[in-house]
């Protein structure tokens, strides 16, 4: 696939697939929330709960996304993949280096304290239901942000090189779901309990295996090996956009002649 010039691999398009449906179903929940909250109508959760089918398809998408994860995939991205044996190849190092390491427990602590925030506003009846999950349908979008363009965590906290090498990449749906803890509903702790399992598994296979975590030890994370390409694609978007500021300025002072 290509964008404007822009080479996509299948990995990379199959993020921009999700982008878009995420944020479609962040506008839309947005506009519905809107027009049924402030114009002193019901609880917009109560009026979805009227149309199971609705909550049924999304439901069952984030449920499926997060199925996947927990098998080898290679429609998945490296960073979510490289916990599996199959993707270990050994480089003969036995120096386990993971230098975003140090960073967890700050990355985690950040993200309670800041979902901690909304949950006791929540608590207090300052925020609804409808809110919460609003927020998690945000932070859906943002988890795609972060990967395709920018991620505050990888730049200011992990410092890790790319989502290839992050330390916390299959936290991302616990993440996104936190705010589901606030909302005590069946579709929503379902989701909720998902994504914790996906990450203890993660966690778990970290402890027991943390070679596979490390570019040191596994030649599966070197770029060689990278089916996803997320750098090459950040640093064509970098590069596209400095050109359409140069076209711009230009344009811009021709104009003023």
């Amino acid at each position: 696939m290509r964008i404007k010039g822009i080479k996509l691999t299948t990995v990379s398009t199959l993020h921009y697939v999700r982008l878009i449906y995420r944020s479609c179903l962040f506008i839309a929940f947005l506009v519905a929330y809107i027009m049924f909250r402030f114009r002193g109508g019901r609880p917009v959760e109560e009026i979805l709960e009227e149309r199971p089918l609705i909550i049924s398809i999304i439901w069952t998408v984030f449920t499926v996304e997060m199925i996947i994860r927990f098998f080898p995939s290679r429609f998945e991205s490296p960073g979510a993949q490289k916990q599996f044996a199959r993707n270990y190849i050994k480089t003969g190092n036995t120096n386990i280096d993971i230098q975003d390491n140090h960073g967890v427990m700050l990355a985690a602590l950040v993200w309670i304290l800041f979902n901690g925030i909304f949950g006791m506003l929540h608590m207090i009846g300052l925020l609804d239901d409808g809110i919460m999950i609003l927020l998690c349908c945000a932070y859906s979008v943002c988890d795609m942000i972060c990967i395709l363009f920018f991620c505050p965590f990888q730049s200011w906290i992990l410092k890790n090189k790319c989502c290839s090498t992050c330390r916390i990449y299959n936290w991302d749906y616990a993440m996104m779901f936190t705010p589901l803890f606030f909302v005590a509903k069946t579709y929503t702790w379902s989701l909720l309990v998902l994504s914790v399992a996906l990450l203890i598994r993660w966690e778990l296979t970290f402890y027991f295996h943390p070679e596979r975590f490390s570019e040191t030890t596994n030649g599966y994370l070197k770029c060689a090996n990278c089916n996803e390409k997320l750098c090459t694609h950040k640093n064509q978007l970098r590069r596209l956009w400095k050109q359409i500021a140069e076209y711009t300025d230009r344009r811009l002072k021709q104009l003023e002649k």
